[in-house]
């Protein structure tokens, strides 16, 4: 069994920032395997974590190495393990499970009540090294590139969002085009939307939206959302909404541009309340409203796999930087700035 020490992000205290440190490499139990990380990403709720906002304060306890999204090589399996073997290339679906709970019991994985999430609520991979359950493991082909085989589980995200309801033929609107955004632009389109409305209000990332395949760019604060929407759309409204800003106007802004009988699937983790006018805005307009967490186990894995495989899916313009893990902080600040696409880190 490897031991010894490893470098490590560490969310050091309960305020802004993080730290590269040298902690243990972790052990493993007779379920769980031990793997090399190869590459990893940073996700939205890394930044939430790392700013230490409200909703941050309220869910997560340091000293502990966060991150989630990898693809790395297994080199040590436990004594139960026979999914996996030493030397496959990996990523990992993040939630851990209980098994046992009534979501559980019915095959609704994604949304057992005692979820626990790599580095949320668990050790993570902004590491050298990380020890996993292997029934968490996705094994990777072989000839997957690091880069594409890390954010799959960010792009299960967007592939939740956008098919959890009818796509084919209708408009769709990407509220926030941060990563997860990004990739939902594209998977809307390989699903077959008519239209697919990109809505920011940074101009870097309205054009990745373009490269990713929006038919549309609207930035939000030069332009009114609501009223662009109802023109592309003769008045009528969008069919299907997708929140992932987390902002509070933006937000309420979907929920006016929605046409009556519409969806509306919200990804993104607002760190205080939102007020919506229930009555006008949901009830009369008789919106379907879903709240998207992580992604179905592990259907929508095989839907990601399969539109990566077939090509119909390109996620490499939206990969816009790569730093070396002790190079993190670069890699925060435009995230945070908003001046990226996909940031990687390498170990």
């Amino acid at each position: 069994m490897l031991r010894g020490k490893m470098k490590a992000i560490v969310k050091h205290h309960r305020g802004y920032g993080a730290q590269l440190q040298v902690v243990d490499i972790p052990d493993i139990r007779d379920d769980e395997v031990l793997i090399r990380v190869k590459m990893t990403s940073i996700c939205g709720t890394d930044i939430h974590i790392f700013t230490w906002d409200e909703w941050s304060q309220g869910r997560v306890s340091p000293p502990y190495v966060f991150g989630h999204e990898f693809a790395g090589e297994v080199i040590e399996i436990g004594a139960s393990v026979s999914n996996v073997s030493v030397g496959d290339c990996v990523s990992a679906e993040t939630h851990i499970v209980c098994g046992t709970c009534r979501q559980c019991l019915t095959g609704q994985f994604h949304i057992c009540k005692k979820t626990n999430i790599i580095g949320v609520d668990k050790q993570g991979c902004f590491a050298e090294y990380i020890a996993l359950p292997a029934k968490n493991l996705w094994k990777n082909p072989s000839d997957m590139p690091l880069d594409i085989a890390t954010i799959q589980e960010p792009m299960g995200n967007a592939v939740h969002s956008v098919l959890a309801g009818e796509v084919l033929g209708k408009t769709v609107a990407i509220i926030g085009c941060g990563p997860i955004g990004l990739m939902a632009i594209a998977v809307a389109k390989a699903a077959g939307a008519d239209k697919v409305i990109a809505l920011d209000i940074n101009d870097y990332r309205l054009q990745l939206a373009k490269k990713m395949g929006a038919t549309h760019l609207i930035h939000s604060i030069n332009q009114d959302p609501v009223e662009i929407t109802k023109s592309i759309t003769s008045g009528d409204g969008v069919d299907v909404v997708c929140e992932m800003s987390g902002n509070p106007t933006a937000i309420q802004q979907g929920f006016k541009m929605a046409t009556n009988g519409g969806r509306i699937s919200i990804l993104s983790l607002p760190s205080k309340p939102v007020t919506i006018n229930i009555t006008e805005d949901i009830v009369f307009k008789g919106l379907t409203v879903q709240g998207i967490t992580g992604r179905k186990m592990f259907s929508t894995w095989q839907q990601v796999s399969s539109l990566l495989e077939s090509g119909k899916v390109d996620v490499k313009p939206m990969i816009t930087h790569r730093f070396l893990l002790s190079d993190f902080e670069k890699g925060f600040e435009l995230m945070i700035k908003g001046q990226c696409g996909k940031v990687l880190l390498i170990p």
